[in-house]
């Protein structure tokens, strides 16, 4: 039997879209956090390692659900090459999906705190021609590279390059990667304007889950989470 693929998100909704057979999933939304859980599950065997879930939208074209299946990442450890034959089938099986039109190949940034604003973005895309930045797939890579293991990204834009944060869209996230209503609730209390805001953002996170789901059912069918 073929050791699992290790699966990385950062939070908790992500982990229970790409779990499955075949599939171990860590996550957290702490660094040192993750860093310690997909050590342990290397420990336990692993044939690659992708990094899956929702990141931010850098590249002004890009609309909320678009996936981003990444060449390299750019971030604290340089620049880290995602294995080619990999990221070729996991494109390869969204072909003749609705998900064909909306998938990109390129650069994808990691950051190691939210990139919140719209001039934050603009200023990482200028820098780096990176697509999307998410705050883990830097740690992936970084891991599956010491460790001369396949690694693969496959993300889903969930706030495009010209949206703000509000506060409140990052106040209720543990560092396990699940979320709590208390500190968001009292986040809009705090600032009620936010909620405008808040609510896109919920509309744009739907798109990126569907476009999730979606690709993982695919992955499935191709049998692309499957590495000898």
């Amino acid at each position: 039997m073929n050791a699992p693929v290790v699966a990385v998100t950062g939070m908790a909704f992500e982990a229970k879209i790409v779990r499955g057979r075949g599939v171990d999933v860590v996550f957290a939304a702490r660094a040192d956090w993750l860093e310690r859980a997909l050590s342990d599950a290397l420990a336990r065997g692993c044939s690659g390692i992708i990094s899956f879930g929702t990141a931010g939208g850098l590249a002004p074209d890009l609309e909320p659900g678009a996936l981003i299946v990444a060449e390299s990442v750019c971030g604290p450890f340089g620049e880290l090459h995602t294995d080619a034959a990999w990221s070729a089938r996991i494109a390869d099986a969204f072909a003749g999906t609705p998900l064909a039109r909306v998938t990109r190949r390129g650069k994808m940034a990691g950051v190691a705190a939210p990139v919140k604003s719209e001039a934050e973005k603009r200023s990482l895309h200028s820098s780096t021609g990176a697509l999307a930045v998410d705050m883990e797939s830097h740690i992936a890579g970084a891991i599956a590279t010491a460790r001369g293991l396949p690694f693969a990204v496959c993300r889903a834009v969930v706030d495009p390059a010209w949206r703000t944060l509000p506060p409140a869209a990052t106040a209720g996230l543990r560092d396990d990667g699940t979320t709590a209503i208390g500190p968001i609730l009292r986040e809009l209390m705090r600032d009620p304007s936010q909620l405008g805001g808040l609510l896109r953002l919920a509309s744009d996170a739907r798109g990126a889950r569907a476009s999730l789901v979606q690709a993982r059912h695919a992955l499935e069918r191709a049998q692309a989470l499957v590495l000898a």
